[in-house]
């Protein structure tokens, strides 16, 4: 039986930090065997022409990209996400960004539907993020835009932000295009 392909195997499937003796538990083997297969596929991975790597944390280890390709990997998911940023999400982001802080039950009352879904998105693309809580029952997350959503627009502050009154009915902003 492989390990260390099993091993990369759970790594790659799991997409997030795994305990080593999780792993162990599941080969049936000891913590000390487990780590030898990870050292060797740590030192495999380092000296060879591969875009990936293991990653120890504390007793956990990860499969991730090298930093070395970062830029790469940073270009093609922002080229990906040019193509995939919904009608709702420009929608919900350019209220943040012209109402921030904003909670999420805010936003919703302004759209009329729910925006869960769409404020994850629109996280994972760290386009948005929380920027603190509201100190009240249920303690909302309270929502900004980042400075990537300010360089995605060509911006340096968010009050370079184009004034609302100045758009003429209909017209469409442009999203991602570098500019």
């Amino acid at each position: 039986m492989d390990f260390k392909a099993i091993i990369e195997g759970i790594l790659f499937a799991w997409g997030d930090k795994v305990k080593v003796s999780e792993i162990a538990k599941s080969l049936e083997i000891s913590e000390k065997e487990t780590n030898k297969y990870i050292d060797e596929m740590i030192g495999d991975m380092d000296n060879s022409s591969r875009g990936l790597r293991i990653i120890r944390i504390d007793d956990s280890v990860q499969i991730g990209t090298k930093p070395e390709i970062y830029d790469y990997i940073n270009d093609f998911v922002v080229d990906r996400n040019k193509k995939n940023i919904s009608g709702a999400s420009m929608e919900t982001l350019s209220i943040i960004a012209y109402k921030q802080p904003i909670t999420k039950i805010e936003i919703e009352e302004i759209r009329g539907v729910k925006c869960d879904y769409t404020l994850k998105t629109l996280s994972d693309l760290n386009l948005i993020t929380e920027v603190g809580r509201l100190d009240r029952i249920g303690k909302p997350i309270i929502y900004g835009t980042t400075s990537e959503f300010l360089k995605q627009f060509g911006l340096e502050k968010i009050e370079d932000l184009p004034e609302v009154d100045n758009f003429k009915e209909n017209e469409e902003l442009t999203f991602l295009e570098g500019k």
